[in-house]
């Protein structure tokens, strides 16, 4: 098991003992602790150098996907099952384990098969979840300064805030049919349904399908802002005159300097002006709630 005690702005350090002494009587003793973001790279090499094969991650998006890209990189097969600890935790959501107790992922890690879902790469990563531009990484960033909310509460109270105010991005695409060079208010690319905790960005997502759902939400006035962001949390933007969608197997981004970028919940970056996302199929195995990933 692998503990990010700071995710949920804290709240998981108050379930690390109690995951493992549960999760001990059925014989995973072993507990690896985060100090810091990017320990998840050399705990997961380390174990791997063992001969572990199967981690359990208490955290969030966050923890989740560095755990998930260091096993990827390894190119090593493993099984990953999730505790969900953190603020949204998107891809509990899609694993459908995101109000499952303890008892619930214990029994799940012991009984449950594993299944191989797709992962997403961008920039050099591989993430699980989503990977967002523009108005999407500005909401990230603004959350980041959020101190008195918890869960969903947290992105929604930032995105609103960033609502009436946000300037947009200049955008082109390569691989999404019928998008054209515009001024945008978000860019997002999906591997699972949720984004932001609250949000249905990516309604008809799938992690088994081989594909990416990129969503182009164009630049527009303030009531248009306000209902997609209605429309949004409903999952029926799609409809809307401003939105495009496509799904990929790969896309390519051009913005006018690198852009800043939301890759599963973080901040970051990007290390060129045009970002190359690619779906790598059935690349993880997981251990999901039954039915969640049909």
């Amino acid at each position: 098991m692998i503990a990010n005690p700071v995710a949920g702005r804290g709240a998981a350090a108050g379930l690390i003992q109690q995951a493992r002494a549960r999760f001990a009587e059925i014989g995973i003793r072993d507990l690896l602790i985060t100090k810091r973001a990017g320990d998840e790279e050399i705990l997961v090499n380390g174990a791997i150098a063992r001969g572990v094969r199967s981690f359990i991650v208490l955290g969030g998006d966050g923890t989740c996907s560095r755990v998930a890209n260091a096993i990827l990189v390894s190119g090593v097969e493993c099984i990953v099952a999730v505790m969900p600890t953190g603020t949204g935790n998107d891809f509990a959501k899609t694993l459908g384990v995101q109000r499952a107790s303890l008892e619930d992922i214990a029994t799940l890690v012991a009984t449950g098969p594993p299944c191989p879902i797709d992962v997403g790469f961008a920039d050099g990563r591989y993430f699980l979840n989503s990977c967002g531009f523009g108005f999407d990484a500005s909401v990230l960033e603004a959350s980041n300064h959020v101190r008195l909310l918890k869960g969903d509460a947290v992105y929604i109270y930032s995105a609103l805030r960033q609502l009436f105010s946000y300037r947009g991005i200049d955008v082109s695409a390569t691989g999404a049919p019928g998008v054209k060079r515009s001024r945008m208010l978000m860019v997002t690319v999906s591997n699972g349904r949720f984004l932001g905790g609250a949000f249905k960005v990516a309604p008809y997502a799938s992690v088994l399908d081989g594909k990416l759902d990129a969503c182009f939400f164009g630049d527009s006035n303030v009531v248009e802002r306000v209902k997609l962001f209605v429309g949004a949390m409903r999952g029926t933007h799609l409809g809307m005159r401003s939105v495009s969608a496509a799904s990929v197997q790969h896309l390519s981004l051009t913005f006018k300097s690198n852009p800043l970028m939301e890759i599963d919940g973080e901040l970051r970056r990007a290390t060129s002006s045009t970002v190359e996302l690619t779906c790598v199929p059935r690349a993880l195995s997981v251990i999901a709630a039954p039915g969640a990933l049909a």
